[in-house]
């Protein structure tokens, strides 16, 4: 994942801050509007999603995304054999000549639901879970339901703390940071 990095004041009282960049996932998105072939999206659970074999690689959505998150896969990829056996299946290799972005780890939403439905319940917090929050080392990112006021980012948002990057061009982003605590 992509990090903003800013920096406050000068050596030896220079602050460093770190925001990760994935998809914004926003409610408007700006990318969809300009694709030719509609291979941008917004599915039914309001993720910002791509059809990769329709995707002609004009790059307008690239050009179109405020937040400069998406990006163009010039080569095909490589990994070393030895390699091969930590790729995950669930996630597919896209091919050369298309735009990519964060799906906000799609296929994990899907083979949570899969296991709600099997086991005759609905998805709860906690099934779903992104691979930048599971890997996070401080514990950083939240995810969850935004739309649920009981959730724990969606309590999270409401803080006085919470903000979005560029929130004033109006894409409505789905990610928010947290200020530092004063």
């Amino acid at each position: 994942m992509d990090m903003l990095t800013t920096y406050e004041g000068e050596f030896p009282h220079l602050k460093v801050k770190y925001f990760p960049r994935p998809c914004f996932q926003c409610d408007d998105p700006p990318c969809t509007k300009v694709c030719p072939v509609r291979a941008t999206y917004i599915n039914e659970e309001g993720i910002v999603a791509q059809i990769f074999p329709q995707c002609i690689g004009c790059r307008y959505c690239m050009a179109a995304c405020p937040y400069t998150v998406k990006t163009f896969n010039w080569n095909r990829p490589y990994w070393p054999q030895q390699m091969a056996s930590a790729m995950n299946p669930d996630v597919s290799v896209r091919p050369d000549g298309v735009v990519e972005k964060c799906t906000f780890c799609i296929h994990r939403l899907q083979k949570a639901k899969e296991t709600a439905a099997a086991e005759n319940r609905e998805l709860q917090e906690g099934d779903y879970v992104v691979a930048c929050q599971e890997s996070c080392p401080t514990k950083a990112i939240s995810f969850g339901d935004l739309d649920d006021p009981n959730s724990e980012v969606s309590k999270l948002k409401r803080s006085p703390r919470a903000f979005r990057l560029l929130e004033e061009l109006g894409t409505e982003p789905k990610v928010y940071y947290l200020s530092e605590a004063e």
